[in-house]
């Protein structure tokens, strides 16, 4: 398998090099292009675990991904959205050994750190895929086959001017409904209140989602704190949490 390039600088959308990313972006992304540079740690991460727990996007076949080959073993797939760092997915996927956890990451430091989170905690249940989480859904993974999808802590965008690029949003909503199994549930939290507020009008617009609390939800159990979680509460702000499940009309 071939590494992306160590020294890519910036996420281009619509198109990309050869970095193991999908070569169709949106033109307006719900992510900051930054640079790619590894540290040492990270670099002896990936150049350790990429063979085993790496999946290039390209090398999936359109709306083909098959998780069972992947993961070497049946069990229910849980997709989650920008899995960062992944020290947050690594304890989500400890906590529930018996999911498979495909994590998408747009930055290949966050993918090589995950790695080192993983195997810092001995888990072996979670693959992680590069690009942009709204592609990947679309193209490669199959309608109705997930179980859960997370989004746990999305860019805010707090200025006006850059609304537009919030992930969460009317096509998105019905993207992710669409790609879960019946009863599938979509996780997600955040700890800025005015984007907690769209996401809740906006994924209780969706017809086939519903919420599986009356307004917000609690905590999972699962779920340990976030690096952005900490942030938020260390600022005074509050942690809103939803829970929708898919529905057959």
């Amino acid at each position: 398998m071939s590494a992306p390039d160590s020294q890519d600088t910036r996420i281009t959308p619509l198109t990309v090099p050869d970095d193991g990313m999908p070569q169709h972006f949106r033109r307006v992304v719900s992510f900051h292009p930054r640079g790619g540079r590894l540290n040492p740690v990270q670099r002896r991460s990936w150049d350790t675990h990429a063979d085993a727990w790496y999946i290039e996007a390209s090398d999936v076949v359109e709306g083909g991904f098959n998780a069972p080959e992947h993961f070497g073993r049946n069990a229910p797939l849980i997709v989650e959205i920008g899995s960062g760092m992944g020290e947050a997915t690594a304890g989500m996927a400890a906590n529930r050994p018996d999911i498979n956890v495909l994590a998408i990451e747009v930055y290949k430091p966050g993918v090589a750190q995950t790695f080192y989170h993983l195997a810092k905690a001995g888990v072996e249940n979670v693959r992680v895929m590069r690009g942009d989480a709204v592609e990947i859904l679309e193209v490669l993974i199959k309608a109705g086959s997930v179980a859960e999808i997370w989004l746990f802590f999305p860019d805010p965008w707090p200025k006006t001017k850059h609304l537009k690029r919030r992930l969460v949003n009317p096509e998105f909503a019905a993207l992710v409904a669409s790609r879960l199994t019946t009863d599938g549930i979509f996780r997600l939290g955040t700890d800025w209140e005015p984007y907690a507020e769209q996401m809740m009008e906006v994924i209780s617009a969706e017809p086939t989602l519903t919420n599986m609390h009356d307004g917000f939800a609690p905590r999972p159990a699962f779920r340990p704190q976030t690096r952005f979680e900490r942030r938020g509460v260390t600022a005074g702000r509050a942690i809103f949490d939803l829970e929708f499940q898919r529905r057959e009309l």
